[in-house]
């Protein structure tokens, strides 16, 4: 049995850092897509608006 949760754990280890992994490229393609820019710079002027 202790082998078999060895085994279990070392996968979702890897598992889950492949995961984030993926899913931190994903973010960041998103975040960094030149279609997004526009969006992206508006929003970081909104504290600066006074209405």
């Amino acid at each position: 049995m202790n082998e078999t949760y060895s085994a279990l754990a070392a996968f979702a280890q890897t598992g889950g850092l492949i995961y984030f992994m993926i899913l931190f490229g994903i973010v960041l393609a998103y975040a960094l897509w030149p279609k997004n820019r526009e969006k992206f710079d508006d929003a970081a002027q909104i504290p600066f608006r006074e209405d």
